[in-house]
C-alpha cells in the first residue's frame, strides 16, 4: 500500500510540473496600482481582443495562467477605476512556462521589465539595435527641416539619400539579427513587422535558415505565407 501511494505521487508530480511548463504562468507587480484592471489581450487575425482580465483591489500584484499555443506577441494594458484605458501598453513576446512582468503605473509601458521569456530577452535586444537607426534618422529629419527653411535643394537630396541608406542598413542589420536567431520565433517574427518590404530573396533566406520548429511557428507559418504572397505580387523589388 505504502508502494502504491508513492508511485501516486510521483505521478502526481510528474503531472503538475507538467502542466506548468504547458501554460503561461505569468505575475507580476504594478507599482501604484490600487484600483484597476488589467487587460491580457493579442491579435486575432488583424482585430485585438481579451483573452483575459484581472481586478486590481488594493494589491498590486497580478497573475495570469494561459496557454499559449504559439510564443507570439501579448499586450497588457491597464484600465484604472474611473473606466479610463491608459494609452502605453506593455508589449511582450508570450511563451509557456513562469513569466514575470514589472513595472509601475506612471510610465506603465515604458518602464516595463521582463523576466522568463528568451523570445522577449531577445527582443529587447534588437529594439537597442533598432533605436540607434531611429535616433539616426531623427537627426536626418531634423537637418532635412533645418534645410527646408533654407530651401537647399541639393542638400536635401543629399539627405534624402542618406535616409533611404539607413533603411537599407536597417533592413540589413534586421536580417542578420534574425539569421543569428533562426532558432527562436522571434526571428519570423522581425522580418514580419521590421523587414517586411526588404527584397524577397532576403525573406527567403532567413525562412529557410529556420529551424524546423520555428517553421511551423504561428510567425513562421506566416512569413511563409506573406513570402508566398510576395512572389504572386512581387510588387516590391
Amino acid at each position: 500500500m505504502r508502494h502504491f501511494l508513492l508511485i501516486v505521487l510521483l505521478f502526481l508530480t510528474v503531472i503538475g510540473c507538467s502542466t506548468d511548463t504547458e501554460k503561461m504562468n505569468l505575475t507580476g507587480t504594478v507599482k501604484g496600482l490600487k484600483k484597476g484592471t488589467l487587460l491580457l489581450q493579442k491579435f486575432e487575425d488583424t482585430v485585438l481582443v481579451t483573452v483575459d482580465s484581472i481586478i486590481v483591489d488594493g494589491n498590486s500584484d497580478f497573475s495570469f495562467s494561459k496557454k499559449v499555443e504559439s510564443p507570439e506577441i501579448y499586450y497588457l494594458y491597464v484600465r484604472l477605476k474611473d473606466g479610463t484605458l491608459r494609452d502605453d501598453r506593455i508589449t511582450f513576446f508570450a511563451e509557456n512556462g513562469s513569466l514575470n512582468i514589472k513595472t509601475n503605473l506612471k510610465n506603465f509601458g515604458s518602464a516595463a521589465v521582463v523576466y522568463g521569456s528568451k523570445n522577449d530577452s531577445i527582443l529587447r535586444e534588437y529594439d537597442k539595435l533598432k533605436q540607434r537607426y531611429v535616433s539616426k534618422n531623427l537627426e536626418l529629419i531634423e537637418q532635412r527641416f533645418k534645410t527646408n527653411k533654407g530651401k537647399n535643394d541639393s542638400l536635401n537630396l543629399t539627405i534624402e539619400q542618406k535616409q533611404r541608406a539607413l533603411i537599407s542598413s536597417k533592413y540589413l542589420a534586421t536580417i542578420n539579427f534574425a539569421l543569428n536567431n533562426k532558432d527562436q520565433e522571434v526571428a519570423p517574427y522581425l522580418m514580419l513587422s521590421e523587414a517586411y518590404n526588404s527584397n524577397i530573396k532576403y525573406l527567403d533566406t532567413v525562412y529557410n535558415a529556420l529551424a524546423p520548429k520555428i517553421k511551423d511557428s504561428k510567425y513562421g507559418k506566416e512569413l511563409e505565407s506573406f513570402i508566398v504572397n510576395r512572389k504572386k505580387t512581387d510588387t516590391v523589388l
